[in-house]
């Protein structure tokens, strides 16, 4: 039996080279996948898949790893990947759910949601840092793979602009915590506004900075979501941009008590056409983000 050439897919080959050399073995639909909302202690996780075109339809003028863009460059990435992609799909996983699961099984069970959504069934999926189990495909980790594969930079920035405008959203619902200005990240004004108010609603009480001050320190991380916080489950995300309030439908905007259990569902966003965006604050450093 004779061993095929080996691929070498060179360093300096830009962004487009890894998804270029697999598509020319025979794998034409690669798709990508990467989360957004890992280090965040407030709002959702949010993970995306996409697969983009072969050809110059699939090269995106600006593309890059979302966190490496500014917020309006992410804003016109965002368009021009709705408006290219063979097939998108971005999960919306609830800070309550991710209390309950534990963010690894969280982040793993969305991207693997995500690329099981696609109208165009994947041949290979590239994914960033780790790999994905139960896939029926064969697939990569690629360390840094929103910086090395185009099709996880689109994920990318899939997920971090659907993530922002929640928190832009979530900002006027619980006012206080300027969740429009760091999105649910770790700043010295967002903990300092954790101690003044209190942890709410969108706060993952899993967090050690959120369990310090929520007064429930000593019980373990999943059993520390107040009860009352989630009287409802959320309403599956009926579009990618803002996902409008029926997301977050049934629960007070007032912050929480310190008793309870958790709960949580997971909604999934699929290709729609986006509502003009709202307004998205400047970017600190998060998620390895610049200003």
């Amino acid at each position: 039996m004779l061993t095929p050439p080996r691929t070498v897919v060179r360093r300096d080959g830009g962004l487009y080279a890894l998804e270029r050399a697999l598509q020319r073995r025979g794998f034409r639909y690669v798709a990508g996948a990467d989360e957004a909302g890992r280090g965040a202690c407030a709002g959702p996780l949010v993970a995306a898949a996409a697969v983009l075109p072969e050809g110059r339809r699939g090269e995106i003028d600006e593309l890059a790893d979302s966190k490496l863009l500014t917020p309006a460059a992410r804003e016109r990435v965002y368009d021009e990947v709705v408006a290219r992609a063979l097939a998108y799909a971005v999960v919306v996983i609830p800070a309550e759910e991710v209390d309950a699961r534990g963010l690894h099984v969280c982040n793993l069970a969305a991207m693997r949601r995500a690329l099981a959504s696609l109208t165009t069934r994947p041949e290979y999926v590239l994914t960033d840092g780790f790999g994905v189990d139960g896939l029926d495909v064969p697939g990569l980790a690629v360390w840094k793979g929103d910086r090395v594969a185009a099709c996880v930079a689109a994920a990318s920035v899939l997920a971090k602009v659907t993530r922002d405008r929640i928190m832009v959203e979530l900002d006027e619902r619980f006012p206080g915590y300027g969740f429009a200005e760091h999105k649910g990240y770790i700043t010295a004004e967002h903990s300092a506004a954790l101690r003044a108010l209190g942890p709410c609603r969108e706060h993952r009480f899993s967090y050690v900075n959120v369990a310090a001050v929520s007064g429930r320190d000593g019980r373990p991380p999943r059993a520390r979501r107040p009860a009352g916080a989630d009287a409802a489950p959320p309403e599956p995300a009926a579009g990618l941009p803002g996902l409008g309030p029926s997301a977050f439908a049934g629960r007070p905007d007032e912050p929480v008590g310190r008793t309870g259990a958790p709960g949580g569902t997971v909604g999934v966003a699929l290709g729609e056409q986006p509502r003009p965006p709202a307004s998205v604050g400047e970017d600190v450093v998060m998620e390895g983000g610049v200003r």
